[in-house]
């Protein structure tokens, strides 16, 4: 196990307010990616590999909610997607992304407590990886993207074991395939930051109306 003691990480799940997660991953930009690649960041890969299997039409553009510093772009890029967007609260880490060479098309803030300042229908598919939990972006964030897609459209997001100790996480996924708003095209748990023994479930909502 990596020794995070003097790093961020170990301090990453211990925020309160929006400010106060703007200020902590702002000043984190700089390392962020150093840190969590020495704990063997999983996660964007794994989503990446999913929403491949369920979007065969790799041209559709995509929104990478809460992108940082642009490793999930990269591991989309990596897996064929060829029209990706991202949006993060924090500048530096906008900074950080918009300096990986032709992974994003545009990149623009948002805070992923607010809604999704972007028209339904604008991409095809969306994905949230590593950012929804407590203190980050909240369980409605399900609801807000399944109402931006098109019928059809997938979200692939990540729920680490911090997230799926909250009740309304895993919930409010059961809530909207029990509700008939998705079908729950995949899910499977595994590595996120092996480093610190965190793991993470990943899903494929598909949107049905």
């Amino acid at each position: 196990m990596a020794d995070t003691k003097d790093g961020f990480l170990d301090k990453a799940y211990d925020m309160g307010s929006v400010d106060e997660v703007r200020d902590f991953y702002g000043n984190w930009a700089e390392t962020y990616e150093a840190e969590i690649a020495e704990n063997g960041y999983a996660t964007p890969g794994r989503c990446a590999a999913a929403l491949a299997g369920f979007a065969p039409d790799k041209a559709a553009p995509i929104l990478d909610i809460g992108c940082g510093t642009g490793l999930s772009g990269l591991a989309f890029r990596a897996a064929g997607f060829e029209k990706i967007d991202g949006t993060d609260l924090t500048p530096d880490m906008i900074e950080k992304a918009r300096g990986k060479e032709g992974v994003y098309r545009n990149l623009f803030l948002g805070d992923m407590n607010e809604p999704l300042p972007v028209e339904p229908g604008t991409y095809a598919h969306m994905a949230a990886v590593g950012v929804m939990g407590p203190n980050l972006a909240p369980p409605e964030t399900i609801n807000e993207v399944l109402e931006k897609l098109p019928a059809g459209g997938c979200f692939v997001f990540s729920l680490n074991d911090h997230a799926l100790a909250v009740p309304e996480y895993p919930g409010r996924v059961i809530d909207v395939v029990d509700g008939g708003a998705a079908e729950l095209m995949f899910k499977e748990h595994g590595p996120h930051l092996p480093g610190i023994g965190l793991e993470s479930t990943v899903f494929v909502l598909r949107k049905r109306y």
